[in-house]
């Protein structure tokens, strides 16, 4: 790091796992949190009031469809 700030992170990766492998493991954490935020406040992930179950699988689904359609259409 150019500020010389050092980071930490706690894997359960086997101890003989090579730098690169823990170096894609920690990006592909982070797309996946940045995908999470876009579902919240792009597409409204965190907006389901419904009361039941069924209706939260469906509009999780819902999303993630528009979520797939969108980044289809990005590329």
């Amino acid at each position: 790091r150019a500020s010389g700030e050092k980071k930490y992170y706690l894997a359960n990766l086997p101890a003989s796992t090579d730098l690169r492998t823990l170096a894609a493991t920690i990006k592909a954490r982070w797309i996946c949190e940045q995908a999470h935020q876009q579902l919240k406040e792009e597409l409204g992930l965190d907006h389901f009031e419904g009361r039941s179950w069924k209706g939260l699988h469906r509009h999780a689904l819902m999303t993630m469809i528009a979520y797939a359609f969108l980044q289809h259409r990005r590329l």
